[in-house]
């Protein structure tokens, strides 16, 4: 007598993730410009909650967490595509940088009445690193060379602590703007390279430590990015800087963005075909190369712009370039995965 065959377990889905889990930081960020609309007065400058102070603890901290986090051993494999990375760092701080610089011409001829600040952020946007975890995810997603965009994000973000700085400096120079560097380069460097590089080396032997608390130091690392925001958005209303421009400016910016978003990807992705690059290669170069973080550019403004009443508007382009890039290059990788 035969024994039937012993019946499968059902397949159980896997559970659903909250959808304000998912999008929390985007929330985060429209709650800290409202509250900055609505309560300016503690974070504005000078304000009860102390912004430069709490705001140069938290840049620190901020970067000791990325050195903590930044897995050196897992790159070693994607270090070899010397192609690969030549592509995505000629992007980062070489064409991004002179596009920018060719906006910060052409965009008074169209928009003559748009305030300094803004043509200054749009060229901040264009010289800060790539983002390294949404990269690296995306390139995943997309069946594309994972090593590689780990290499590359993680390698930009490294030279982006102290090139971005450095570029500002001299693309603010190109168009006029002159400051000293010096006090600068050493407040980065305490605050940045200091403890990014503490983190570094604390992470052999705290690496148990930071992966079981990983997603805590995430969750940390933006609420003080969220507290930063809220800061600026403080001090521009209290600068009355809203009163003098309202939504026209917000539609320019917005606009400028999906240009420059647009461009970026139709050069990016002409390039790697020219280039004649494998699809794989193909996906990380281009996953790493229009991505910008914000993670690491918002506290790099604290520091090169911090003074500046403006500081919101320079803000802005980043603010609304980070969202378009999430929703578009999510589009495309679950695209380019359902091709492969």
């Amino acid at each position: 007598m035969s024994s039937s065959p012993p019946s499968k377990a059902p397949v159980q889905p896997a559970p659903k993730v909250a959808w304000w889990r998912v999008h929390g930081f985007l929330i985060g960020l429209g709650v800290a410009v409202i509250l900055g609309f609505i309560i300016p007065g503690p974070g504005a400058r000078h304000g009860i909650l102390q912004p430069d102070i709490a705001s140069n603890a938290g840049i620190a901290l901020i970067l000791f967490f990325q050195g903590l986090s930044l897995a050196l051993e897992k790159i070693k494999s994607g270090a070899a595509n010397w192609r690969l990375h030549l592509v995505i760092q000629c992007f980062t701080f070489v064409i991004f940088p002179i596009v920018g610089l060719l906006l910060n011409k052409v965009v008074p001829l169209v928009f003559p009445n748009q305030p300094e600040a803004v043509r200054d952020g749009f060229l901040y946007l264009c010289v800060l690193p790539s983002t390294i975890s949404t990269s690296v995810v995306l390139t995943a997603i997309a069946r594309g060379n994972t090593a590689g965009a780990l290499f590359n994000a993680a390698f930009s973000n490294i030279l982006g602590v102290l090139v971005t700085p450095l570029l500002v400096h001299l693309l603010m120079q190109k168009t006029g703007q002159t400051g000293d560097f010096g006090p600068l380069l050493l407040k980065i460097t305490m605050l940045t390279l200091l403890p990014f590089g503490l983190g570094m080396a604390l992470r052999p032997s705290l690496k148990p430590v930071v992966e079981q608390y990983k997603l805590w130091m995430a969750r940390i690392s933006n609420l003080v990015i969220l507290f930063i925001v809220y800061a600026a958005f403080c001090e521009s209303v209290e600068e009355q800087i809203w009163g003098r421009f309202g939504s026209t400016l917000t539609a320019q910016i917005l606009g400028l963005v999906v240009f420059l978003f647009t461009l970026m990807s139709l050069l990016v992705w002409g390039s790697c075909k020219a280039l004649r690059l494998n699809q794989e290669d193909a996906v990380a170069a281009y996953f790493c190369s229009v991505k910008k973080t914000l993670a690491m550019g918002v506290p790099l403004a604290m520091l090169i712009f911090g003074d500046r009443p403006d500081l919101t508007l320079i803000l802005l382009p980043i603010m609304f370039y980070h969202p378009l890039q999430l929703f578009v290059n999510g589009l495309l990788a679950n695209r380019w995965a359902a091709r492969a």
